[in-house]
């Protein structure tokens, strides 16, 4: 299999990812629920990935790290620590569902920066328009989820901090491919998943806390503060009821150390398949590019359309050969309205440190022989 959907999740991971995952199973129990060698082990291996992830995105305080199941569950429990209904908030024109949605189920009132694609100074100069005396918190992704635009984080943070508001970044695209360093941004919340970008598995995420108190989205025990009705004040065990997934826990921290060795070059093998991709893609007719003109503000995500053709129909070809991308709305309805894509939707290709130039060349020879078959049943 050709795999180009890295964007969803990275399939192909670390071999040492799989490898602590089958031993977590069989040799961890549950952190803080024993005094024996299986649960004292466990609570090391989870301390030990709290503290790789607080290096990793320079965070003083391992603590701070809180585990979740995605990056979903994450932005959840920022936004729902932060607004209540009528507030004011403000969001980029690129948000994930993950974040409009629990917003709209809140009933806030949502301001949209809209801005265009691959702006800086126009994501800069919406915000500054958008976050106002009345406005409760900022919600932002630091890349879309469709075109692998960058937004500028650090300007937009810095805004947010003058103006004293808060901010809640959304890091599913960025987390293990591009530099963040959360205390310098001061945001509240960070959320990410653990399986894109980070490489570890799925049903793993990170939420990384500036401050107490945050609210709790579940309840239940968490091996302290037992004698207490209310959950624990103190983090991490405050957003952490229940039990641990140790072996999604295990494996994300070889995740994060893989990340650790290699985030540079990563983010620059990405750039290069993206450049190879879009070079080979402007020879197809018809088709549409989603492309900055500054590598410097686009991840190793690309989309594409191609005009009179499904996308749904591309990718499904696609499919039938063995290609893996993703067709439709991405979960990101906003994102399209922003760059006037709602109504067809895009093909979109995501890298990973696992692709090939060789894939490059044969996802381009497969998709131009796909356009002229597909031309011939129209």
């Amino acid at each position: 299999m050709i795999y180009f959907d890295g964007a969803a999740t990275t399939l192909q991971k670390p071999d040492s990812v799989a490898q602590a995952m089958g031993a977590a199973v069989t040799s961890l129990a549950s952190p803080g629920r024993g005094g024996h060698r299986a649960s004292m082990r466990a609570a090391e291996v989870a301390y030990l990935c709290r503290e790789a992830a607080a290096e990793l995105f320079q965070v003083s305080n391992p603590e701070q790290i809180v585990f979740t199941h995605n990056a979903t569950h994450a932005l959840n429990i920022a936004i729902k620590s932060r607004v209540k209904a009528g507030d004011r908030v403000v969001i980029s024109g690129y948000e994930h569902n993950s974040v409009s949605r629990p917003l709209a189920a809140i009933r806030a009132n949502i301001i949209i920066a809209r801005s265009a694609l691959f702006c800086k100074t126009s994501a800069i100069h919406a915000f500054d328009e958008a976050i106002t005396p009345d406005t409760k918190l900022v919600v932002l992704n630091h890349v879309s989820n469709v075109f692998g635009s960058i937004l500028p984080i650090e300007e937009i943070a810095a805004r947010c901090r003058e103006r004293k508001v808060p901010f809640i970044l959304d890091a599913s695209q960025s987390a293990g491919v591009l530099d963040i360093r959360a205390e310098e941004l001061g945001a509240d919340f960070i959320a990410m998943p653990g399986h894109k970008g980070l490489y570890g598995p799925q049903g793993t995420g990170l939420l990384i806390c500036k401050d107490p108190p945050a609210q709790t989205l579940i309840e239940g025990g968490t091996g302290s503060d037992t004698r207490q009705l209310a959950m624990p004040e103190s983090l991490p065990d405050r957003l952490e009821a229940g039990t641990h997934n140790m072996p999604g826990i295990s494996g994300l921290l070889e995740g994060i150390r893989f990340v650790k060795m290699h985030r540079a070059w990563i983010l620059e093998h990405e750039r290069a398949l993206l450049g190879r991709l879009s070079k080979g893609l402007r020879g197809i007719p018809d088709l549409f590019l989603y492309k900055s003109q500054n590598a410097y503000q686009q991840t190793g995500v690309l989309s594409f359309r191609i005009a009179g053709l499904d996308c749904e129909n591309i990718a499904e070809a696609l499919g039938e050969e063995d290609i893996a991308v993703r067709a439709g709305l991405h979960c990101a309805p906003l994102a399209h309205e922003s760059a006037g894509t709602l109504e067809t939707g895009t093909v979109r290709v995501s890298f990973s440190a696992f692709n090939t130039a060789q894939e490059v060349d044969a996802f381009l020879s497969i998709l131009a022989q796909i356009r002229k078959r597909l031309r011939k049943t129209e």
